[in-house]
Parts: C-alpha cells; structure tokens; sequence
C-alpha cells in the first residue's frame, strides 16, 4: 500500500472513531510491528500494536501524558520487552 494511500486510510479510520484530531506516527507503529513479528512471530505484530496503542490511549485518557509522549513510552517499552525477550536465555 502506498504512503498515500495509508495516511488517508488512517486518517478515515480516525474519524470513524471521533479522533479526528489525533496524531498517529505511523512509520514508528509500523517499526515497532515489525519488531514484533520478527523477535516472535508473525501475529505479534498486531497485538503488540494494538497493546501498546491501547496503553497510550489510557495515559492519554487520564491525562497522565499527552499523545506522542504516552505512544512514545509505550511504543518503548513495548521494545524493552521484545529486546529482553532476544536477550533471555531461553531464546538464545
């Protein structure tokens, strides 16, 4: 899909979702799914996407942070996670 062509699909499903006005780097969510996918399988990619956007959401939400700072510490620790995970033994 085109760069184009995803900004206007995100920016659809944003205000389909009455967020209209939110700010999505997409380039950071599709980086951190890749990640994923590659240090554990193919289907993390979603969820750990969707986990860490849902945990951003919520900092959001209480106003503990705003919205590139709360996406910015999920999508970090998410990545914090998924580097441990490569460091453990058990993965080695």
């Amino acid at each position: 899909m085109p760069a184009a062509e995803l900004e206007e699909w995100v920016k659809e499903l944003l205000a389909a979702f009455d967020l209209a006005d939110t700010r999505i780097d997409i380039d950071q969510v599709l980086s951190l799914a890749g990640v994923a996918a590659h240090t554990i399988v193919r289907p993390a990619a979603p969820l750990t996407t969707y986990l860490a956007g849902y945990a951003a959401g919520l900092a959001v939400g209480s106003s503990r942070s705003g919205e590139l700072d709360a996406m910015d510490a999920a999508d970090g620790l998410a990545r914090a996670v998924l580097a441990a995970r490569t460091d453990s033994p058990d993965n080695a």
